[in-house]
């Protein structure tokens, strides 16, 4: 009942986003449009429009892992599932404006931890819907480095005017290509007998470093606190 109820308010609050932002305006519309109880509303989203705007964020995620799920990815690249997966995050929003007001929300100093934590969240949903495995290190790297070229691909696609946002899609895979051209560099340098004895030590602290367990609020990278 209270998804559908948070659903509803959402539903609500998009109508005004293009308008007045994630803003207090915002939210006090939406609890007039869908009659909800300004209590009830502020147990559900006790931040307001901001709590909106991440409800809005995570609606996408949602939507993209759904695709991903049912598509047949076994004949693509890896490097090219990525891709997909990225768009199919981006092509999830159904209003720009609001991911653009989003965007400008969260880039203000007070709500840029939730930013990040959104963005780490997509990341973090794609590299698990891909069914990556890493337990060390390169959990944090890959998606430190989908995080980068997400944001990048985000910001390119809200100004992008070209037919079926092809400059978008272009863009992405050019990220995505420098992507894999840095991971080749760096075997390559493992590979290397000279380089591989100056990095023994960094590489022996890096061998030590493991993905985190997921903790009780569901935050991807947090650790769960001892009994």
């Amino acid at each position: 009942m209270s998804e559908d109820l948070a659903d509803r308010l959402l539903d609500a609050a998009l109508m005004h986003v293009p308008f007045d932002g994630w803003s207090e305006t915002s939210f006090r519309a939406a609890l007039r449009d869908a009659g909800v109880d300004a209590t009830v509303a502020r147990g559900l989203f006790p931040r307001g429009a901001v709590d909106l705007a991440v409800a809005y964020h995570r609606r996408g995620d949602a939507a993209m892992v759904a695709r991903l799920a049912e598509t047949d990815l076994s004949a693509m690249r890896y490097s090219d599932r990525v891709a997909f997966a990225v768009r199919a995050r981006i092509e999830a929003v159904d209003d720009r404006e609001a991911v653009r007001r989003g965007a400008t929300l969260f880039a203000l100093p007070v709500y840029a931890a939730d930013g990040a934590r959104l963005v780490w969240g997509t990341a973090d949903k794609v590299w698990t819907a891909l069914g990556d495995s890493s337990r060390d290190v390169n959990w944090y790297t890959k998606r430190a480095t989908l995080s980068g070229v997400y944001s990048a691909t985000v910001l390119y696609w809200l100004g992008d005017t070209s037919p079926d946002n092809s400059a978008t899609w272009a863009f992405l895979d050019r990220r995505i290509a420098d992507v894999m051209r840095f991971e080749k560099t760096k075997a390559a340098m493992r590979d290397n007998p000279v380089l591989g004895r100056l990095m023994a030590g960094p590489n022996w602290v890096l061998g030590k470093v493991r993905a985190p367990e997921p903790s009780r609020d569901g935050m991807p990278g947090g650790w769960t606190a001892p009994r």
